[in-house]
């Protein structure tokens, strides 16, 4: 059943003894999941409601309940950032409302984000690296999920598995993502405390620093680069791999090299999630979502390698037109003297300057070598190893 700003306000006035409502808003949440509000009471101080729409959606709130309850005094005065109280719940049937108590600054869009400057840039990294360097007994003690390197490998191609038999996943990305799945090289990571739902809306920003993190409903011990797949959806290419660069600085642990390609196909690979969530929810809206989103994505794959492909024919073909153009200036009577070196020698190319005089190259060759170094052909800011998980395009889900 759907709920009103309003509703949920009376909500709240149950849930928390003394609390008067004068003004209510919707808040951005997830729209699957969650219907949330924003309220402020008589003496003008602000609170948060969010109410499920599922029992499974509850069960998030209550894990979240969990989570929170490990935040002792202590780790939140370590954090740079604020995380959280509930100030009361109303349980009605299956499900159970959390009201929360205000915390400052507001939530940006993604691409706000990307273009507030090197200062919050800085300030995103430092609240991932914060949450990654969380020690894992927070979430032992909450019993809440904690994952191996391989074993969260194996739990991947498990959802794989269930995405397949969906029979809706085009052929080719069910290969890419296989083929990413089964590179053990790329899933050598060391587990770390992981938010575990991050994205813009589950971060308040004031002042220009990240204020607060909120939805701690998937909080567990796993891959740090899950945390980081949100981040590649920005317009601005170079915002992931900037916050990526200013959470290394701020790491106690040593870099992993291939943390932003699983984060890449941790982004694509949302888009089957969300397909099997939408298929076990028999939501034909949420199949829809993501068979489009798919279909797009597939499209856009196909177009980079093919890209790809034209430009390695292009380089090829430029280098064979250089040997027949040497071939050419040597007559036909004549043959290679097999003592001449045959690599570069910068002293004969020192002779030959000193004959000829001093001469700027060419229009057309600095073309070239401009045009050569200009070329790109991965959508995605991510270190390439293979052609298969090289470049993963993102396209944004919410």
């Amino acid at each position: 059943m759907k709920r009103t700003p309003m509703e949920l306000a009376a909500i709240a006035s149950a849930a928390v003894p003394g609390l008067t409502p004068t003004g209510v808003a919707g808040v951005p949440d997830d729209a699957a999941d969650f219907e949330s509000a924003l309220l402020v009471d008589d003496s003008g101080k602000q609170w948060r409601v969010r109410s499920p729409k599922h029992p499974d959606a509850s069960m998030r709130l209550e894990t979240e309940l969990q989570a929170l309850k490990a935040f002792t005094p202590a780790i939140r005065a370590e954090l740079p950032f604020l995380v959280p109280h509930i100030a009361g719940t109303l349980r009605h049937g299956e499900l159970c409302t959390f009201v929360y108590a205000h915390l400052e600054g507001s939530p940006r869009e993604l691409d706000d984000l990307a273009s507030g400057g090197a200062e919050l840039v800085g300030e995103l990294g430092r609240m991932l690296a914060a949450i990654h360097d969380l020690p894992p007994l927070l979430v032992h003690n909450a019993d809440l999920p904690s994952y191996e390197a391989n074993e969260f490998r194996q739990r991947k191609l498990n959802e794989l598995d269930q995405a397949a038999i969906t029979g809706r996943i085009p052929a080719h990305l069910l290969r890419r993502w296989e083929h990413a799945l089964e590179d053990v090289t790329l899933w050598r990571f060391h587990p770390t405390v992981v938010h575990g739902d991050l994205h813009e809306d589950n971060l308040l920003v004031s002042a220009g620093r990240v204020s607060a993190v909120t939805g701690w409903t998937d909080l567990r011990v796993g891959d740090p680069a899950d945390d980081f797949a949100w981040l590649l959806a920005a317009t601005n290419p170079r915002f992931a791999g900037d916050v990526h660069n200013a959470y290394l600085s701020a790491r106690t642990e040593a870099a992993d090299p291939h943390l932003m390609r699983r984060a890449a196909l941790a982004a694509e690979f949302a888009l089957a999630q969300w397909l099997v969530r939408g298929v076990a929810m028999e939501n034909a809206e949420m199949i829809a979502e993501a068979e489009d989103m798919m279909a797009s994505l597939d499209q856009e794959l196909k177009a980079e390698e093919a890209a790809a492909s034209e430009y390695r024919l292009a380089q090829g073909a430029g280098a064979d037109a250089v040997v027949d153009e040497i071939d050419s200036d040597i007559p036909d009577d004549e043959t290679a003297d097999p003592s001449l070196p045959t690599e570069f020698n910068p002293a004969d190319e020192a002779e030959q300057a000193d004959e000829a005089g001093d001469r700027e190259p060419s229009e057309n060759t600095k073309s070239a070598a401009d045009s050569s170094t200009s070329q790109r052909f991965s959508v995605a800011p991510v270190p390439a190893d293979d052609t298969e998980t090289s470049s993963l395009p993102i396209i944004k889900s919410s």
